[in-house]
């Protein structure tokens, strides 16, 4: 964790920002659960921290499915800006008004350059993904049937995952190559990287 925090100290300022809003924000909508509530830096902001070190070098679009309070998508987005990532376009696409309202209201007071997205995954269109993110949304098999639309030929994923990730890779219905990248901050739990995803036939 130490050295996770140092690879992002430029980026603290600004997070720290993001934690209170969500403190601020959290009777009025629901962004974490009441038990997370307490330990939000180190099990919600830094655990979507260590996903920035994994996006693919020169990855431009980002697609977040089911962005809630911003995880990863938002910390991501504040990393991109203040350590000079690659990335272009970060589309965090959620159904709850409430949270995108939220999200808006971060994007602007931090400066972030996203695109907020208030609208559920099957009906988003015309957008394709260098990368794709999920954390605490839907199994593996459900993600990967909802980026059908989104997919090109070098999309891979990238999905925070609890103990249950090793399962949830078995009988998707798609082939790809995977890796489960452990967690720094937490013994159950896993980054699953995924490339060269394609629908079985």
């Amino acid at each position: 964790m130490k050295q996770l925090i140092t690879k992002i100290e430029q980026a603290i300022p600004a997070l720290k920002k993001y934690e209170n809003f969500i403190h601020k924000w959290q009777k009025a909508v629901n962004l974490v659960s009441k038990k997370d509530i307490e330990f939000l830096w180190e099990r919600h902001i830094l655990d979507s921290a260590q996903v920035y070190f994994y996006l693919p070098v020169n990855a431009k679009i980002l697609i977040d499915f089911g962005s809630g309070g911003g995880f990863p998508a938002l910390v991501i987005a504040i990393l991109n800006k203040y350590l000079k990532g690659s990335l272009t376009d970060i589309y965090l696409i959620e159904s709850d008004i409430k949270k995108c309202v939220f999200l808006q209201e971060v994007a602007r007071e931090l400066n972030l350059s996203v695109h907020i997205v208030n609208d559920r995954i099957e009906k988003v269109k015309d957008i394709k993904a260098d990368i794709i993110t999920a954390r605490g949304f839907a199994s593996v098999k459900d993600i990967l049937t909802y980026s059908i639309p989104f997919l090109q030929k070098n999309t891979e994923f990238l999905l925070l995952k609890g103990i249950q990730a090793k399962q949830e890779l078995k009988n998707t219905g798609f082939s790809f190559n995977k890796k489960l990248i452990n967690s720094c901050l937490s013994g159950n739990g896993y980054i699953v990287y995924l490339s060269e995803v394609k629908k079985n036939a």
